[in-house]
């Protein structure tokens, strides 16, 4: 066949399928990881309400140990914000513990609420090369919880009754009891 001649045969490329680009919202959620707005709560309604009886009971009595502790929370709760923003800044809280725990605490919040609810907590697409953003993030929430946990240990050898003040209002009775005895 010469190069002026026209080709009577039609060739036929082979076609390569391109698989489509996945879109971070619209992959599924992953099962293992709660939504934003339940960590959000949970850190600002029980875990805080925790942390304020705890630190106000510690206060009276500060030893090495509750110091440490509220320390070492004052840091889980810094990581947990690192791990929500996308940039660093030099936010430094007070150097008192108890007022640092109670920043921390505020900027833990407002770091997870600027972290994006459609995207939390969906695996990153494929051609991004990327880990979720999800993961380490609720690892740093639970290690916050951990902390609080080990806070409570310590405040229970200083006040024994803090677990009374702990779990006052968690049940609201609709009708209060009557004063007389039922028998």
């Amino acid at each position: 066949m010469l190069a002026t001649e026209q080709s009577t045969e039609t060739e036929t490329k082979p076609v390569a399928t391109v698989a489509p680009l996945e879109v971070h919202a619209t992959n599924a959620p992953m099962r293992h990881i709660p939504a934003l707005s339940w960590m959000c709560d949970k850190l600002d309604g029980d875990l805080r309400r925790r942390i304020e009886k705890l630190c106000a009971s510690l206060e009276s009595h500060m030893t090495a140990g509750g110091e440490n502790e509220v320390r070492m929370l004052c840091r889980a709760l810094d990581r947990l914000a690192d791990a929500a923003k996308h940039v660093r800044s030099n936010g430094h809280g007070p150097s008192e513990a108890s007022q640092k725990v109670r920043w921390s605490i505020n900027h833990a919040l407002s770091c997870l609420r600027l972290v994006d609810a459609a995207t939390f907590g969906r695996r990153e697409p494929f051609h991004h090369f990327e880990k979720s953003k999800a993961e380490p993030l609720y690892a740093a929430f639970l290690v916050v919880v951990e902390h609080v946990h080990r806070l409570t240990e310590v405040v229970r050898t200083i006040d024994p009754s803090i677990d009374e003040r702990l779990n006052e209002g968690l049940v609201q009775l609709q009708e209060p009891l009557r004063e007389q005895p039922i028998a």
